[in-house]
């Protein structure tokens, strides 16, 4: 027994057993996230069940089953609950029961014995809403201006072509209020900022009257462009309003709703396999490339997975160069001695420190001295109204480069260093200049490492909320921060980021149960990205280590 432990045997397959309890626990988690959130994109069947509410009366309930769970006797009388009899513990039910505008609640517990008579009716609707949540219960009639168009077995296909119409309007109207309504908004903004140039820089008063009177017609014009515009979009919210639906809830109530108001709607226990795994991929698609809507609660998360990316493409650009040229320095150039050991300890530390320190280093330096500099000098005719003095996507980006530096400083290091030193005597011997060694041959080599700096900033930066929560991220930004208006690229806006938009909707929510699978849906999305984020970054760091081995083989 001693022997083989002494030929280290134990320690391998100790070493092996841990590497493989830690991928059983990574899979583990991962496969719970993808079966949470993905399961709330399967179009569930619904319920038509006759409760007993809390007054003692009966209600039919048209409801989606959740989840069942066991609830000991004792935290039910607790609370207040008289039970029949004396078990120890009831099986409870949560049912999205939706109709917000009815209930005023999407999701009610049950005691199993309160609940019978469960059925699936056919012809029961789930309707996805652009406000109030979803719709849960049976169409009626299809109405135009109020007159009835459609009804029985005629009223969904009439309803699938109507929804169709319904949306397009709506997206035209998006892109008139959100594109050409914008960039007029943004053409008069620079006429006022242009006379507001002329008054700083000590323009004379002919100067101005001439700016005045252009700006005048230019105004003008941009006014008349703005009364068509608004005259097209009375147009086309006359036409948005045109139809609506009469639906009933399961207990017999009748609601209007008007068609501008629905985003998608569907019968689940009408639809095959096939029909729901079409749904579900749509779903997907809709989660991964909308808007959100209801304080997050509802619709995609688009805007945050296009902050994500575009931060950390943005971040990797200004930490590589500062990260690759300080290693270099240090390990090529820089002398050897005490205060070379103290600013290399001084690094290693920077990696340890939280990251919430630089979220308030960016927020007092960059944003308030560097951002405030700025204005001043290049934007004063805005303010008091800051560009670069308030929190954006430029001071979030140099906050985690700052933040990922060191792993980026001592990645590079450790990579030059494993250069051998005959390689670079070979290149002197041969005539080359330190510098031409360095930059011709040395760095090529340390390439990989670099990369492998790079891979570990990325996977850092595109998990932090701490700091972004002070440096630029926000709750919902209403533009995204790269569109086709010069610059193009908006390094003053705000972003919106997975990693914080997975921290409002868990703790920030006002509805939990709802909040719940897109918690665990957008999680999944922010590990989802971070991996092709890295695997992206690997294959260019292993074609370079190949390219580089073949090179100098």
């Amino acid at each position: 027994m001693k022997a083989w432990f002494k030929t280290g045997t134990p320690w391998i397959w100790l070493n092996a057993g841990a590497i493989a309890l830690c991928l059983v626990m990574v899979i583990g988690v991962l496969g719970l996230i993808a079966v949470q959130g993905g399961s709330h994109f399967w179009p569930a069947d619904l319920q038509r069940v006759q409760a007993v509410q809390s007054d003692g009366s009966k209600k039919l309930l048209l409801a989606e089953h959740v989840r069942t769970e066991q609830v000991s006797a004792v935290t039910l009388k607790d609370s207040g609950v008289t039970l029949p009899d004396n078990a120890e513990s009831y099986a409870r039910h949560l049912l999205k029961v939706s109709n917000r505008d009815v209930y005023g609640r999407d999701f009610a517990w049950f005691l199993d014995y309160d609940l019978s008579n469960w059925e699936k009716p056919e012809n029961a609707i789930v309707i996805e809403r652009r406000e109030w949540g979803n719709f849960q219960g049976f169409p009626l009639q299809l109405l135009q201006q109020d007159k009835v168009i459609a009804e029985g077995e005629a009223l969904w296909p009439a309803l699938q072509v109507a929804m169709a119409r319904a949306n397009a309007l709506h997206d035209d109207i998006s892109e008139i209020e959100n594109g050409e309504i914008g960039k007029i908004n943004k053409a008069l903004e620079a006429l006022r900022l242009g006379k507001r140039t002329l008054e700083l820089n000590g323009a004379s008063a002919e100067e101005l009257s001439q700016y005045v009177q252009q700006a005048a017609q230019d105004q003008a014009a941009l006014d008349a462009q703005y009364a068509e515009l608004q005259q097209e979009l009375e147009a086309l919210y006359s036409q948005a309003k045109r139809d609506s639906l009469k639906v009933v809830t399961a207990e017999g109530k009748e609601l209007t709703i008007n068609l501008s108001n629905i985003v998608h709607a569907h019968m689940p226990n009408r639809m095959s396999v096939l029909d729901k795994s079409v749904h579900y991929v749509a779903a997907i698609w809709h989660f991964l490339s909308e808007d959100p809507r209801e304080a997050n609660t509802e619709g995609g998360i688009f805007p945050a997975i296009f902050g994500t990316v575009t931060m950390v493409i943005l971040m990797s650009i200004i930490v590589t160069p500062f990260g690759v040229l300080a290693a270099i320095y240090l390990r090529e150039y820089a002398k050897q001695g005490t205060m070379l050991k103290i600013i290399r300890i001084s690094v290693y530390n920077l990696a340890g420190v939280p990251s919430i320190v630089y979220g308030v280093f960016g927020l007092g330096f960059f944003v308030y001295i560097m951002g405030g500099n700025i204005d001043a000098l290049f934007y004063p005719e805005k303010l008091p109204a800051p560009t670069f003095g308030t929190p954006g996507l430029f001071w979030a980006s140099l906050t985690l480069a700052l933040l990922t530096l060191p792993v980026v400083i001592v990645s590079t290091e450790e990579g030059l260093s494993r250069i051998p030193s005959t390689i670079r005597m070979g290149s002197l011997a041969l005539g080359a200049t330190k510098s031409e060694t360095l930059w011709k041959v040395v760095v090529p080599l340390a390439t990989p490492a670099m990369m492998t700096g790079l891979i570990l900033a990325i996977a850092r930066a595109a998990g932090e909320v701490a700091p972004l929560m002070l440096v630029g991220v926000v709750k919902l930004a209403p533009t995204l921060p790269v569109d086709g208006t010069f610059p193009f690229v908006h390094l003053d806006q705000k972003i919106m980021h997975l990693g914080f938009h997975v921290f409002d909707v868990g703790f920030q929510s006002p509805n939990v149960e709802a909040s719940r699978p897109l918690l665990y849906a957008t999680a999944l999305v922010l590990v989802v990205l971070i991996v092709l984020l890295n695997m992206a970054a690997i294959h260019l760091r292993n074609k370079l280590r190949e390219k580089y081995r073949s090179e100098s083989d």
